[in-house]
């Protein structure tokens, strides 16, 4: 009985009904955050939206690798690092844009999404808890949202700042700091995905 599998399947079911919940979350804050970053004329609330994006796409890569070789997980840990480094760019982009064409961040928005934002980062994170020390597309996950939590406290921050001293530079700030950070997660991710690379030529 204990080659039967059955161990390894359940192992399967649970992890792909996890990332299925995640990769709907994230799709749908990205959705809510990308609206209210707009309106809200905020580069933090963007760059928050586009790092729930990309946390979307790690799920759904995530999903595919489920029952793959171990080549094609490394494989794809490095796609949504790839993804993750190319949207933390793209965020310090539109930070030096908005910068110089000028914009309003508006508080309430940036601190009434970020907290929804943040409820729904720290469900998926501890759902994705278990999963953290397996496998490195797994990995690539759980820190996507790890990353995710702590960009929704710096936009509630911001938010609070832009409020209190009536200035657009701490949304600039918290974007600039998002899209650092993403990169920082991206090369993290690169880096997991480059070891078990080469764990599998070996």
């Amino acid at each position: 009985m204990s080659d039967c599998g059955c161990h390894h399947e359940a192992k399967n079911a649970h992890e792909r009904r996890v990332l299925r919940i995640a990769l709907v979350l994230n799709a749908l804050m990205a959705v809510i955050g990308g609206i209210a970053g707009w309106i809200a004329q905020s580069t933090g609330l963007l760059a928050d939206a586009l790092d729930m994006l990309s946390d979307a796409t790690a799920y759904a890569i995530g999903l595919v690798a489920i029952g793959r070789t171990a080549r094609f997980k490394a494989n794809a840990a490095w796609l949504s690092g790839s993804v993750l480094l190319v949207l933390g760019i793209g965020v310090l982009v539109e930070v030096g844009r908005r910068i110089m064409d000028g914009a309003e961040p508006q508080s309430g928005w940036m601190i009434g999404t970020a907290l929804l934002s943040l409820a729904v980062n720290v469900t998926v994170l501890r759902m994705l808890a278990p999963l953290k020390s397996g496998e490195v597309h797994l990995r690539a996950t759980w820190l996507f949202t790890r990353a995710d939590v702590v960009a929704n406290l710096g936009v509630i921050l911001a938010g609070i700042l832009v409020l209190w001293l009536g200035s657009p530079y701490p949304d600039f700030v918290i974007g600039a700091l998002i899209g650092l950070y993403v990169i920082k997660e991206a090369f993290e991710i690169l880096g997991d995905a480059r070891r078990a690379q080469r764990e599998t030529q070996a």
